[in-house]
């Protein structure tokens, strides 16, 4: 394997910048200090001015394969992701067929170990009946068990009580939960569909129903279910995706990382967007759980700053432009932002509400500790050589040239970003270059240590 030497480059890792080269040989990072010398090394990356990052682990996606490769494929999406600096992704289990047998997981780590250029995980899902499954689910190699608490594709939703108790119970693993009341949702759908119908005219149902529908109450009561559940067993809970202040009273900031035993996601998105933007961008922005009022947003930006919640991901989950344009109540969920999260974080930066190494830490660090993930998140001696070079002076407009996800689209189309993700290495590989993919060798698979 080709070694590479990163020059000049301005390190932010460990909550510190400093200046310094690192050298990557065979995969890893094997020396981080000023003046190395390029004797033997093949290929030299310039960095100066630059600034040099772990790369981004997204600990949520849905890349669509196998079953709905129309929308994307896991090549398609691994690519946009590289292009934005995630170099490792865990992939949920709403496939189709839903990753419901060590069968059909092991058929999406083949499909990944050939086509992504991201390192990869897959979570294995849960249903109602199939727990004898789940627990036979190798924790060393697999990123986590996926529950839907709420409404989902296929057989996924576990609403049984018993079903429930037993995963929390006697899983020896992460348990990864989406959590949405489906009774409240159920109640509260009933009721909108009775005032509103999709006929033309003052009272046509939009996307702004979908946070009256999906709402804080669906939230806090099935993320109180969750928690309750894990404390009780002394389960490993991870909640995905918390979108309402309300929510916000279950975590903790008093552990460290390390020590919790309940974690908390947020989506870029739920930082990005409020309800008022349903207005012009309508289903584009429609996703599970819902987009909600603007004091949300803010209120998840200060948990994130002081702990409550641990990590940022995307929740990644493209349709296609023609599905996005049904009327809401058959238009489906979720958006695709795999390629520009961390652009969507730097833009904090700027504006000064977050610190470059509160980005990295939630980013990167948070991610590979969380899951406990083997040699990643981190720019250590003797870890894989995951990383991406960002130039804080030079702007990226998105635009429908740039958009690299198969579906084609992006929210956040027109509009421009004060930095751009120049460089991005892969176990040790240069995959991405100044908008060029440099190979399609795979990234490696995700291990982790527990």
């Amino acid at each position: 394997m080709t070694k590479l030497l990163i020059r000049n480059a301005r390190l932010v890792n460990e909550g510190q910048i400093i200046e310094t080269d690192v050298l990557i040989e065979s995969g890893f990072i094997s020396q981080i200090k000023p003046g190395l010398s390029d004797t033997g090394t093949i290929q030299i990356i310039d960095a100066k001015g630059k600034y040099l990052l772990p790369g981004v682990i997204d600990d949520q996606v849905h890349f669509r394969e196998p079953g709905l490769t129309h929308k994307a494929t896991i090549q398609s999406e691994a690519r946009a992701a590289v292009a934005g600096g995630v170099t490792s992704f865990m992939e949920m289990p709403n496939t189709v067929p839903n990753a419901l047998t060590q069968e059909l997981l092991a058929q999406k780590y083949a499909i990944a170990a050939s086509t992504s250029l991201a390192n990869y995980s897959f979570f294995m899902g849960a249903s109602n009946d199939n727990l004898d499954e789940v627990l036979r689910t190798n924790p060393d190699t697999v990123c986590g068990i996926k529950v839907f608490m709420g409404s989902s594709t296929g057989s996924m939703l576990v609403d049984n009580e018993q079903v429930l108790d037993g995963l929390f119970r006697q899983s020896p693993m992460l348990i990864a939960t989406h959590c949405e009341d489906e009774a409240t949702i159920r109640i509260n759908t009933e009721r909108y569909k009775r005032e509103y119908s999709d006929q033309t005219g003052p009272r046509q149902a939009t996307a702004a129903l979908h946070p009256l529908i999906r709402n804080e109450e669906a939230c806090l009561k099935s993320s109180s279910l969750a928690v309750e559940l894990a404390r009780q067993h002394n389960a490993r809970l991870h909640i995905l995706h918390i979108s309402t202040a309300d929510e916000l009273i279950l975590f903790d900031n008093k552990l460290p990382l390390t020590e919790k035993r309940i974690t908390a996601e947020v989506c870029v998105h739920h930082l990005w967007f409020d309800s008022d933007d349903y207005a012009t961008l309508g289903n584009q922005i429609k996703c599970n759980p819902a987009i909600k009022a603007p004091h949300h947003k803010v209120a998840l930006l200060a948990a994130l700053i002081d702990d409550r919640l641990d990590i940022v991901a995307t929740d990644h989950a493209p349709h296609t432009w023609a599905e996005k344009q049904h009327p809401y109540w058959q238009a489906p969920s979720g958006l695709p932002l795999v390629q520009h999260p961390l652009l969507m974080m730097l833009e904090f930066v700027e504006q000064g509400k977050l610190s470059l190494e509160t980005v990295v830490r939630k980013m990167c660090h948070a991610p590979a500790d969380c899951f406990q993930i083997d040699r990643r998140g981190y720019v250590r001696e003797g870890y894989w050589a995951d990383l991406v070079l960002v130039d804080i002076a030079q702007p990226t407009t998105v635009s429908s040239q740039n958009i690299l996800y198969q579906c084609g689209w992006s929210p956040l189309e027109g509009h421009t970003f004060g930095a751009s993700i120049t460089h991005t290495i892969v176990s040790g590989k240069l995959v991405y270059e100044n908008g060029q993919f440099m190979t399609n060798q795979p990234g490696e698979r995700l291990l982790f240590v527990r």
